[in-house]
């Protein structure tokens, strides 16, 4: 089975002799017995840590759930810095939720959670910050300031958890190269481990924003202007 890894600027093709093997399991045998160069990262093995987030065929997966197929075409992350063949920086990335304020910020304690409560943002409690979808996104990859698909999902986990006394702050917070600049293309879910939507999410944020007097600036531009509230 030959597989190719992007290494800087080139495509490197590798021949290996396994089955049913995940993309980690090919990877540690390329730099065990054929190159002993090549630089990747991974971490706890169980779709967990998203350390080994990376492109197959130029869509994001974890390597370490990725079954290799015959011909496959591996790519470190897009829209991140690479630091050397499948090995990215995501501080860039990362620092988007501490812009986006994904924290509660005001809390209340007079607020008791329900088990229905609870369930209302699990699944947005099972993001693992692996950068697919800021991979994904053709918003971020043209505007670095976009705080991007799991930061906004981060806004609206504590904009729907009500121990959050001012969730208006929050709001505030993503107007600008926020929650109006998402194209809703939805890429991002498409290539979620974890099956979040920030799409939903994003839409759930704008109208909650509308509630608090906010719009879609472009579109009130269309009006000349005109709308306030």
């Amino acid at each position: 089975m030959r597989v190719s890894i992007k290494r800087d600027y080139d495509f490197i093709e590798y021949d290996v002799d396994m089955q049913d093997a995940t993309l980690l399991e090919v990877l540690e045998a390329i730099k065990t017995t054929q190159d002993n160069s090549l630089a990747y990262s991974s971490g706890c093995r169980s779709s967990v840590c998203g350390s080994c987030a990376m492109r197959v065929n130029e869509k994001e997966v974890l390597a370490c759930a990725y079954k290799v197929q015959a011909g496959d075409v591996i790519e470190p992350l897009k829209n991140v810095e690479v630091i050397r063949d499948l090995v990215v920086n995501m501080d860039r990335a990362l620092k988007t939720n501490k812009r986006a304020k994904t924290w509660l910020q005001t809390y209340n304690k007079e607020a008791k959670l329900t088990h229905e409560d609870e369930k209302i943002n699990a699944l947005q409690s099972d993001c693992i910050l692996c950068g697919a979808c800021y991979s994904a996104c053709p918003v971020y990859a043209v505007n670095t300031d976009f705080l991007g698909p799991f930061a906004l999902t981060g806004v609206w986990k504590y904009i729907s958890d009500k121990r959050e006394a001012e969730p208006k702050e929050k709001i505030d917070t993503i107007q600008t190269n926020g929650v109006w600049d998402c194209t809703l293309c939805n890429e991002c879910t498409l290539v979620c481990p974890q099956g979040i939507s920030s799409k939903a999410d994003i839409e759930k944020l704008r109208m909650k924003s509308s509630q608090f007097g906010y719009m879609d600036s472009s579109f009130a531009q269309s009006f000349g202007g005109g709308l306030s509230f």
